[in-house]
């Protein structure tokens, strides 16, 4: 009798759903809502289709060459963009965050500009660089820019003092100070910029396309709004989203390999 009171009081086993399970499963939901609700009439069906005729129109354009070529020239913007501002960004970091007359005289403006949304400048592109390449290139850069500046200042601000002072004191000159101790510790904050600026180049670069017409996914996804292809449009969209989801995932997995030895990507341990 006793066992079977202990076994009575004993708690049902909980079904427990692996964690690498649950954003997947939130996905399924989503899907499954957004396809039900159009057949039932809540949402307009011919304003919002089901998602599952939408994803068949997303597998139809990744058989056709008109929308790689879009993929590619959304890459290209996005690229040079990224690739403009990190060349520009990081070294002007690493110099204004290494003197403090200089990071002092340049707070102020840099402040004052960081704020400016990018799309603000579209007008300006359009009329130095026309509606072509450079105009997204010239967006994309300038917001990505600001990202990367101030993760580049805030990791080389970060640097141990004690550190600083003694690798001065065993004769590091200003250089093997830079490299050996300044870098080290600024890099990741450094990575962590160049992901976060990845998506806002993305961002920027899409929003050219659908504003001013340049050529990539947004001009596509514009396009297909004024045709009134709903289910083509919501098909570009999800894909710009993809685009961006495998960007990111690249240069985070990219960011664990770099920093395998810093304590944040250690399983069991989280940074200082």
């Amino acid at each position: 009798m006793a066992t079977l009171a202990r076994s009575a009081r004993r708690p049902a086993p909980r079904l427990r759903v692996p964690d690498a399970l649950l954003p997947w499963l939130s996905v399924l939901g989503v899907l499954v809502l957004f396809d039900v609700l159009p057949r039932i009439g809540v949402l307009p069906e011919n304003h919002f289709p089901p998602i599952s005729k939408t994803l068949g129109t997303l597998a139809d354009q990744f058989t056709t060459e008109s929308f790689w070529k879009a993929v590619g020239n959304t890459l290209q913007g996005w690229a040079l963009g990224l690739g403009i501002a990190a060349a520009l960004a990081i070294p002007l970091g690493i110099v204004i965050g290494s003197s403090r007359l200089l990071y002092r005289a340049t707070r102020g403006v840099i402040e004052f500009l960081r704020p400016i949304p990018s799309v603000a400048l579209i007008p300006l592109a359009i009329l130095i660089y026309g509606t072509g390449l450079k105009s997204k290139v010239f967006l994309a850069s300038f917001a990505a820019f600001w990202q990367l500046i101030v993760a580049t200042l805030y990791g080389v601000q970060d640097v141990d003092p004690v550190a600083t002072d003694t690798a001065r004191s065993f004769g590091f000159s200003r250089i093997q100070r830079l490299f050996r101790v300044t870098l080290p510790s600024a890099i990741p904050y450094i990575a962590t910029g160049v992901r976060i600026a990845s998506a806002v180049s993305l961002i920027l670069t899409v929003t050219a396309e659908l504003v001013i017409g340049s050529s990539g996914l947004g001009r596509s996804i514009n396009v297909a709004r004024s045709g009134g292809d709903e289910q083509l449009m919501y098909a570009l969209i999800i894909a710009t989203g993809i685009l961006g989801l495998a960007l990111n995932t690249i240069f985070v997995l990219a960011e664990r390999r770099v920093l395998h030895w810093h304590p944040s990507h250690r399983p069991g341990e989280t940074a200082a």
